[in-house]
């Protein structure tokens, strides 16, 4: 549906994998502008307005229909690289070593980075 609806408009000349990755950068700008200066913003988005969560929810969609364009264009199965992704995470990010830690991975000793030796 995304490629046909870029057919139809004639935009596939424009939607070359660089060309696309800019775009979502700029979308993600916008997704950010929804968020600027409301400080910490809790779960769940209590005190937004029906308009500010109508508004987020279009730059979500901008950003995820961005994302979906590129990964076709580029041949990937996007499906199955987040999979993987959450894979090659799980390996990083032992739930026995990082609990509760913001940590990055190479900041612990016995972890996947250092071959278990303290760094």
């Amino acid at each position: 549906e995304l490629a046909e609806f870029a057919q139809e408009r004639e935009w596939d000349q424009f939607h070359a994998p660089r060309n696309l990755a800019l775009a979502l950068v700029g979308e993600v700008g916008e997704l950010c502008e929804c968020f600027q200066w409301k400080g910490e913003v809790a779960e769940g988005l209590p005190g937004w307005t029906a308009k500010e969560r109508t508004h987020l929810g279009q730059e979500l969609a901008d950003v995820l229909l961005y994302l979906l364009r590129l990964s076709h264009k580029c041949y990937v199965d996007l499906p199955q690289a987040a999979l993987d992704k959450l894979a090659v995470n799980a390996a990083k990010y032992p739930a026995t070593l990082v609990r509760g830690s913001s940590k990055k991975y190479s900041e612990y000793s016995g972890g996947p980075s250092d071959g278990g030796n303290a760094t």
